[in-house]
């Protein structure tokens, strides 16, 4: 179920993914205001404005959105 998440999501997006400090990714998030952040080992992401919008410096408890667990994250093209 979270792979199928994950791919629709790509499939809205570039290949270009865009990292941000802390601060900046929330700051994203409350102008986003994405339904649901995606999580991936230490990864956070999500969908914004064609790119895939990702930090390495936030927790879940971070969010008041749903935070749904990927098993994982690639900028490849989807085979099974």
């Amino acid at each position: 179920m979270a792979t199928t998440a994950v791919i629709v999501a790509a499939q809205h997006t570039s290949s270009y993914r865009v990292k941000f400090h802390r601060k900046e990714f929330l700051e994203l998030v409350e102008i986003a205001k994405p339904q649901i952040i995606y999580h991936r080992k230490r990864m956070h992401f999500f969908s914004f404005d064609g790119f895939v919008i990702y930090t390495f410096e936030c927790r879940n408890q971070d969010f008041s959105q749903k935070i749904i667990n990927a098993i994982e994250f690639s900028n490849q093209a989807w085979s099974e």
